[in-house]
């Protein structure tokens, strides 16, 4: 289904002026026909009469960014876009499946009759206006548990903004172009976050290259997101919407794992901040040796020597301050 623009109804106020001045016309002709016991004019009046109010089934007005699709005895008819008045075959009838879903997302046109609706709930279509809208929308997604590629439960929920290309095809293709947009989130969002691991790990190769990477969800987040966008907009082209842009709003483990979780990161932080200080100390306690030697303050045996670095890695990796024991006797 391809989309056809309307171009050529924007004469809405025209037609508003002609409806309402054939009212006393038609109102004259049938007194006309009654005085002069006409059945042909009175009848004609009449019929007339019935046809000018049907006209003002065809009077359609838009404001920026509303879009409406219109179909006449069962066949696609044209989509009316952008703001104005216009005016079209009264017969024909908008047609929009998702007017009565409300998802947790922004810019649903609709009456304020729906409004405070539950995000996700399916409500009487005849309460909100059949237009689509055209703004650029945002669907906060609820929040999803995913294995990550090593196995462990994360949390993650994302927020896409996107909007409607083609009515046509958002409104013929799927049933619910709204629902079916929450639902590929969903699987797109699974079939990336499968590939990361949470956060950076060995052997694990998310790019598909055969070669390992420091991909993870945690530190590559704007790629990961840049990857579900692409992933959706596969999904959804058939839809007639466009993807503009994907970003992950949570990331976390699952409670079920956190705690031990933390407790992990807690021992590799603790094992990294050892290993620098040990990595300081060694470097002071050589350098404290080169200068001694350098400037020639005192001669030290290996025994001294070992004696030495062994009080001075105590001082500097212990985690209390040293207590000096002052020697006012022979070094040897």
């Amino acid at each position: 289904m391809t989309e056809k623009v309307l171009t050529n109804k924007k004469f809405g106020m025209l037609m508003l002026f002609v409806l309402i001045l054939m009212i006393p016309v038609l109102g004259f002709l049938f007194l006309l026909g009654v005085g002069l016991e006409s059945g042909i004019l009175t009848f004609l009046s009449i019929f007339l009469f019935v046809f000018d109010i049907i006209g003002f089934a065809g009077l359609k007005i838009l404001r920026p960014q509303e879009g409406l699709v219109l179909t006449l005895f069962g066949k696609y008819y044209g989509t009316l876009k952008g703001e104005g008045f216009y005016y079209v075959n009264p017969f024909c009838a908008a047609i929009n499946p998702a007017a009565g879903t409300k998802l947790r997302q922004s810019g649903d046109v609709g009456s304020s009759e729906a409004e405070g609706v539950p995000a996700g709930k399916q409500v009487d279509a005849s309460v909100f206006s059949k237009k689509v809208s055209l703004k650029v929308m945002t669907l906060n997604n609820a929040r999803q548990k995913i294995n990550d590629v090593l196995g462990n439960p994360v949390e993650i929920g994302i927020a896409v903004m996107w909007r409607v290309e083609d009515t046509a095809k958002a409104v013929f293709n799927v049933d619910n172009y709204k629902e079916f947009l929450s639902l590929q989130c969903d699987s797109a969002l699974r079939d990336i976050v499968r590939l990361y691991p949470y956060d950076v790990s060995q052997g694990v190769d998310t790019t598909g290259d055969g070669m390992e990477d420091d991909g993870s969800l945690r530190g590559s987040s704007t790629i990961v997101a840049a990857r579900i966008k692409d992933r959706i907009q596969e999904k959804v082209a058939e839809a007639g919407l466009t993807i503009i842009d994907a970003r992950i709003t949570y990331l976390a483990y699952a409670p079920e794992i956190a705690a031990a979780m933390l407790q992990r990161q807690q021992a590799s932080a603790v094992v990294d901040a050892r290993k620098l200080i040990v990595d300081g100390a060694v470097g002071m306690v050589e350098m404290a040796l080169e200068r001694l030697n350098e400037k020639e303050i005192v001669q030290l045996d290996e025994e001294r020597k070992a004696a030495m670095v062994s009080n001075l890695l105590v001082v500097l990796c212990g985690n209390t301050e040293a207590q000096p024991v002052v020697n006012a006797g022979s070094l040897y």
